[in-house]
């Protein structure tokens, strides 16, 4: 009987090359009896931090078990591979010391136990060091599934020491509200790192700035209730704000991505909208 009988797996693998089959199939011959759902393969390459967020949105609707994300620029480097046990023991991920695995740790509670995988028997033998998905992760994270302890892959280490997440809080600077695009999704919304607690005192209409230019956004409950021409804000199905757009994609519209600086001032009641009923003509920047 498995103890995690199913491993979640995210990474930057894409679908293009063979990784995501080699590191499934690497799993099915070390546990076959194991479930292993495919959370996204398609995190930006090398994006640390956006793979970070992504398993931080997705971890408290994952299955308990294993959590195996590989967004590893520094594969092959002094950087080390480790598993944190979380929940004492309900879940353990595994993953590259790089921030990946920190969000969502602390998402879930914080990190009870964690190990550096050096054990070289719970392993594969690697022709190179380059695809530790597939020679160091893959495999710990099966013997996880199938009851191996998480202190016979390597040496425990202090999980108050391991790399932290880089994920960018906002501030308040002369009376605006410093946001930045954590996310944009497959319809062109734009994901804030807003709180809708803190922006819910300046009522439905909000001042944007970005990029040199000046917005009204419209809280809405919906994106159905965004109406032709509005810049929405509206709090998505994780809690934080978006901006979006009717039926199209605000980061076309707007020429914003993530990564970018957006600005929220409150507005006076009596302040007139702006830029909320010219249609936007893309165009490339200056």
């Amino acid at each position: 009987m498995n103890d995690h009988p199913t491993i979640s797996f995210l990474s930057d693998y894409g679908h293009t090359d063979e990784f995501v089959g080699v590191v499934r199939s690497v799993i099915r011959q070390l546990a076959p009896e194991t479930a292993v759902i495919d959370v996204t393969h398609e995190i930006p390459a090398h994006d640390v931090r956006a793979g970070g967020l992504a398993l931080a949105r997705a971890v408290q609707y994952l299955a308990p078990g294993v959590v195996l994300a590989v967004v590893d620029p520094g594969v092959g480097t002094a950087r080390r591979a480790i598993a944190v046990e979380v929940g004492d023991g309900e879940a353990v991920f595994v993953g590259p010391d790089n921030g990946l695995l920190a969000p969502a740790v602390a998402m879930v509670g914080g990190a009870t136990r964690a190990f550096e995988l050096t054990d070289g028997a719970y392993q594969l033998a690697a022709p190179g060091p380059t695809f530790a998905g597939r020679d160091v992760f893959a495999p710990a994270a099966a013997h996880l599934s199938v009851g191996v302890a998480i202190e016979d892959l390597g040496s425990e280490i202090d999980a108050h020491g391991l790399t932290p997440a880089m994920v960018p809080i906002t501030r308040i600077e002369e009376g605006a509200l410093i946001a930045e695009v954590l996310w944009t999704d497959r319809y062109g919304n734009l994901q804030l790192n807003v709180d809708p607690d803190e922006v819910a005192a300046w009522g439905d209409r909000v001042g944007l700035r970005f990029d040199g230019r000046t917005r009204t956004g419209i809280r809405h409950h919906t994106y159905a209730e965004v109406k032709t021409g509005e810049i929405g804000l509206v709090v998505d199905s994780y809690g934080l704000l978006s901006i979006a757009v009717d039926r199209s994609s605000a980061a076309e519209e707007l020429r914003l991505g993530t990564g970018a600086e957006v600005q929220l001032v409150p507005l006076d009641d009596d302040a007139p909208e702006v830029g909320v009923a010219t249609p936007v003509t893309l165009r490339e920047k200056p």
